[in-house]
């Protein structure tokens, strides 16, 4: 009888302070803040490839190795320097043959891609002309951002929290309540988005290349807790 009510003390003690954990010595909210700043992006990246076919496998290399020096030369020669371009994979595969319900290695494919980082975008048509007349196979992956995307990321956020502190004071009107200060703000990290995935078959001395970078959007998102009263 004695060890049973010290355990029933023991489980009311244990509740009480599970209780007292989860539910906050004062009332708060917990809203949302989201903000979007649009501008003309001025810096793209885009991915340039060169592939080459041999029977043997050190052929395809010698032959995508020459077919990229031309690619680098000729990004050098439209304004690009050397370290905004960077090695983003190389492959070397053997080229099957299936057909006849047979496979067989009929030679060997060797890709060597690039990407490639223009500041200045009155260029980039000049680089991807370049790049197309001078050896390379493909281009893909033409992305869009900001230089001052820290900032402008910055921006946003102080814009979310006001929106968010602005939902807070709607609730806590139509609540009765009024804001108190506040108690924790947590920032939604979100990744950046490829504004632009395409892909182009380049052709040899292509004409003046049309890009359209169009607008770029930049937004940030915080959760907001705060009291009331």
């Amino acid at each position: 009888m004695f060890i049973g009510i010290i355990g029933a003390a023991a489980l009311a003690l244990t509740a009480s302070q599970a209780h007292a954990q989860t539910v906050p010595d004062t009332p708060v909210i917990v809203t949302t803040g989201e903000a979007a700043i649009e501008m003309a992006p001025d810096q793209a990246w885009v991915s340039i490839a060169a592939e080459a076919r041999a029977n043997e496998p050190r052929a395809a290399q010698e032959a995508a190795a020459t077919a990229m020096k031309a690619v680098h030369d000729a990004l050098r020669g439209a304004g690009i320097a050397q370290e905004h371009i960077r090695t983003t994979s190389y492959t070397l595969q053997p080229d099957i043959d299936r057909s006849g319900g047979r496979q067989r290695v009929i030679g060997y494919i060797a890709r060597n891609q690039i990407e490639v980082r223009v500041d200045d975008l009155d260029r980039l048509s000049r680089v991807i002309d370049a790049a197309g007349a001078s050896g390379a196979t493909s281009m893909a992956g033409l992305r869009w951002d900001v230089k001052d995307r820290q900032n402008i990321e910055r921006e946003a956020l102080r814009m979310a929290v006001e929106d968010a502190m602005g939902r807070a004071r709607a609730l806590a009107q139509g609540a009765g309540a009024t804001l108190g200060p506040i108690v924790r703000i947590d920032e939604q990290r979100m990744g950046r988005p490829m504004y632009a995935r395409e892909t182009m078959q380049l052709a040899a001395q292509a004409p003046d290349t049309p890009v359209s970078p169009g607008q770029i959007e930049i937004r940030a998102q915080i959760t907001l807790t705060v009291e009331i009263r």
